[in-house]
């Protein structure tokens, strides 16, 4: 029993020091635009790189048993840059003049997994750092 519980320790000890050194994404606000539900992320840059892009794929599932997949991105593609520099949070997302609204108010979402993430460096490189996602 007491070997189950180091590992455990080890486990969870290992989980907080990625956090601690990588790119940590939690839930942010949610909002409701005209009826559709807008969520965000909220990135805050642990590691020692400049994120220059970072988006994150969330599948929500709804109320109704349908499922929906947003991106959540840190600004535009091709674009304005908006870089997360050492040190620096930023939020995440749903950019509706270049996505479908989710359809559905807030209250009708039930769950949120994540399905894809992309982080991208400055340099055009995938991030280095881990990135630990909570929707």
């Amino acid at each position: 029993m007491k070997a189950a519980w180091v590992a455990l320790g080890g486990v969870l000890s290992s989980t907080a020091a990625l956090a601690a050194n990588g790119i940590a994404v939690t839930r942010g606000s949610d909002s409701n635009v005209y009826g559709n539900c807008v969520p965000s992320l909220v990135v805050e840059n642990k590691s020692g790189e400049t994120i220059d892009y970072l988006q994150v794929d969330v599948v929500l599932a709804l109320r109704d048993g349908r499922q929906r997949i947003i991106e959540l991105k840190s600004g535009y593609r091709e674009g304005a840059p908006a870089p997360i520099a050492p040190g620096a949070r930023a939020t995440l997302r749903q950019h509706l003049d270049t996505s479908r609204a989710l359809g559905v108010p807030c209250g009708e979402v039930s769950e949120r997994r994540v399905s894809r993430t992309i982080c991208e460096t400055e340099h055009g490189t995938v991030c280095a750092s881990s990135v630990l996602v909570q929707p």
